[in-house]
């Protein structure tokens, strides 16, 4: 369980990196499903198959590791 935890600022670092970039480019990333979002002039890109997949994928490399 406290893996998990640990898993999900990585999950989310993860997410926000490959969607700024795949974002910023202007394209959705397919099955990604790239989200932008502008507050207060800021562009902010998310995506929630790609944190499910990050934190998941941080998830077993922080078990395998123990």
């Amino acid at each position: 369980m406290v893996k998990l935890i640990k898993a999900i600022p990585l999950g989310a670092l993860l997410s926000w990196l490959v969607s700024t970039l795949v974002g910023a480019a202007g394209s959705t990333g397919g099955v990604l499903q790239i989200q932008h979002l502008v507050v207060r002039g800021a562009d902010l890109y998310g995506s929630w198959p790609l944190f499910a997949l990050g934190t998941l994928l941080a998830w077993a490399i922080l078990s395998m590791m123990a």
